[in-house]
């Protein structure tokens, strides 16, 4: 996420953290490093000098609390003023009344439409069952696209590509919705100096009367997403703000910490492709994730999700030794549900910059082939593996179009992870790194 950001202020971590005098002199060369890490991400050089400065302050004058050493106390002063830097406290949709109402607003091309299909995604996992309304009469392919992915979430969608009357649209959705416990309003995409889309969008916020504005920033666009949020902010009161395409932006700093100073909270981040892919922002776990200490409340959160498919009794024989083919194979799709495996891994404490480059991927690849070639074993194979031998695998090979050597491969990574898991049982791990390896395991 965020390009290098996170590798050079986790490389600036791991150097202060080998540190074994902590003195001007080194504060100096810290603040230095996390200087360069934020200006090539982007962001304003005002604000990375302020930081500068504050950092350098309290690092200076500031007497550790008892039991902390100074080491461990610059490093929390880091992680202190850049979760500042961006907002300080996670932001939550607050739904008090029936039907909430959720304008969407953002420039053309900001994944605004796609954010609306990740928001509707997220709501109905928390319960509610969102109704959209799509006014965008400028895109010819906005309504298909939210026809698309309501037909996929099996939510009700209101819009007539033929009507070019967006307030006329946004006046029969709301008479159609209005039992809905929510309801989101898609708008047109518009360019900041389009006055006429512009007032178009005041107009429909006057018809709407929305409990929330909710305005989709690109990440990709740096320091220029504050001019934007401003010149959103003017023509209606923008309640909160969703950063799309972080994965991977080098800019992305830029658009976090310049949308941050404009007073409403950024509440969500896209973090990839997958309508999955939609996170509460909350600055503390991103800033952890970005030092390298990683998000482990985020990952058991993820994990706890997906919990109500656990078999206990499974898992039970799982850790005393029982693991099959079959139990490898649930455990594959258990790990797809909780993303992609380097989203995982930047959640683990230093994980996620030890992996090489595209190694996440090439891991992803061979999960699948593993469960292509578990797609053609019978069900006594997968119960019992150990009857496969070399006919077998041979079967299994030309049925997946395969490799024997690739059979090999798998009944040796099954081999390898039962001994690990049998291992893992015997030992009583607490603590959140244990919940979340426990869940792991489910």
């Amino acid at each position: 996420m965020l390009g290098n950001l996170g590798k050079n202020l986790t490389k600036t971590m791991k150097k202060l953290a080998g540190m074994t005098i902590i003195d001007e002199e080194v504060v100096k060369e810290v603040i230095k490093d996390i200087q360069r890490a934020l200006i090539q991400s982007d962001v304003n050089i005002k604000l990375v000098l302020n930081l500068s400065k504050t950092i350098e302050d309290r690092a200076l004058n500031e007497e550790p609390p008892k039991g902390v050493t100074a080491k461990e106390h610059v490093i929390k002063i880091v992680y202190d003023e850049l979760v500042n830097l961006l907002g300080e406290k996670a932001e939550e949709v607050e739904i008090e009344k029936k039907p909430y109402k959720i304008l969407f607003v953002g420039l053309q091309g900001s994944g605004k439409t796609t954010s609306i299909g990740k928001m509707a995604r997220y709501l109905q996992k928390k319960g509610f069952n969102p109704a959209i309304i799509c006014t965008d009469t400028w895109r010819p392919a906005a309504y298909e696209q939210l026809r698309q992915l309501t037909e996929n979430l099996n939510l009700p969608l209101y819009g007539d590509p033929d009507n070019k009357d967006a307030l006329d649209l946004a006046r029969k959705g709301l008479k159609e919705f209005k039992k809905q416990d929510l309801i989101i309003v898609d708008t047109a995409g518009r360019h900041k100096e389009e006055k006429d889309l512009l007032d178009e969008m005041e107009q429909i916020s006057a018809v709407v009367e929305p409990d929330e504005v909710m305005l989709v920033i690109d990440g990709t666009i740096g320091q220029q997403a504050r001019e934007q949020a401003l010149a959103f902010s003017q023509t209606t009161k923008i309640g909160s703000i969703v950063i799309t395409k972080l994965d991977g932006s080098a800019k992305g700093g830029g658009a976090l910490s310049a949308v941050a100073e404009i007073g409403a909270p950024i509440k969500f981040i896209g973090t990839g492709e997958r309508i999955e892919d939609l996170e509460v922002f909350d600055p503390e776990r991103f800033i952890s994730r970005l030092l390298g200490m990683g998000d482990i409340r985020t990952l058991i959160e993820r994990a706890e999700e997906i919990e109500e498919d656990v078999d206990q009794e499974a898992m039970d024989a799982m850790l005393s030794g029982k693991f099959t083919l079959k139990d490898m194979y649930s455990q594959f799709e258990m790990m797809n549900k909780m993303g992609p495996m380097q989203q995982v891994m930047n959640m683990l404490p230093g994980m996620g910059n030890k992996l090489p480059k595209n190694a996440s991927q090439v891991t992803e690849e061979k999960l699948g082939k593993y469960k292509i070639l578990m797609d053609s074993m019978t069900e006594e194979e997968l119960t019992h593996p150990e009857i496969i031998k070399q006919s077998r695998v041979k079967r299994i090979a030309r049925g997946s179009g395969m490799r024997n050597e690739d059979v090999k491969e798998l009944l040796k990574y099954y081999q390898v992870t039962k001994k690990a898991i049998k291992g893992f049982g015997k030992r009583k791990m607490g603590g959140p790194l244990g919940q979340m390896m426990r869940q792991m395991m489910r």
